[in-house]
């Protein structure tokens, strides 16, 4: 039997949560889409890949999107933090290239709660934090039609609450139906 998306996404507020796979920047955008308040990506200045606010246009207003560049991993930790417990922003994404340790990871979910914010840390398949409410593992999937490319698979791999589950979920743009903006569809035959 399968888990209904709806109760495990949108993720649980006040709390940070993880996303793993090539597709968990389109996961974090579609949640970040879900959420009110601004969006603040956390990310390490060295990086050569450039982030366009205005690849988020079809899934929310680029103006919510605010980037702050970090010098490293303990700066970014330290802006997410602070922005967590803060509560100016809805959202809180970072990119992270090290595992986080169970106290750093306890920190982050220690500041959602007082901020009552929603941190989503992206990361590396083999980074997760004991301290992360879920971890997500989202990968896109080629449709052998070639009309969809918002197609992906989503794993909720790690949950606190104990249920684990997969779906197949593309993208609705059509905004006359705001609360169902991810569709559940049924799995890609090749």
């Amino acid at each position: 039997m399968q888990s209904d998306l709806t109760t495990h996404f949108p993720m649980r507020n006040a709390r940070v949560h993880e996303a793993c796979g090539a597709a968990a920047l389109g996961f974090a955008v579609v949640f970040a889409s879900l959420r009110q308040g601004h969006v603040l990506l956390i990310r390490e200045s060295w990086r050569a890949d450039v982030v366009n606010p205005m690849g988020a246009a079809p899934f929310f207003d680029p103006a919510r999107l605010l980037v702050a560049f970090v010098k490293d991993q303990t700066e970014g930790l330290a802006v997410m933090e602070e922005a967590l417990r803060d509560g100016a922003v809805g959202t809180v994404i970072a990119e992270l290239n090290k595992p986080l340790d169970l106290t750093a990871g306890r920190r982050l979910q220690l500041a959602a709660k007082t901020g009552n914010t929603t941190g989503l840390c992206l990361i590396s398949e083999d980074m997760g934090s004991n301290a992360a409410e879920t971890r997500w593992k989202c990968d896109p999937v080629f449709d052998p039609n070639g009309s969809d490319s918002t197609l992906m698979r989503w794993s909720l791999i790690k949950n606190k609450s104990g249920t684990l589950c997969s779906w197949y979920v593309r993208w609705n743009p059509y905004k006359s139906d705001p609360a169902h903006r991810v569709v559940v569809v049924s799995t890609p035959v090749n």
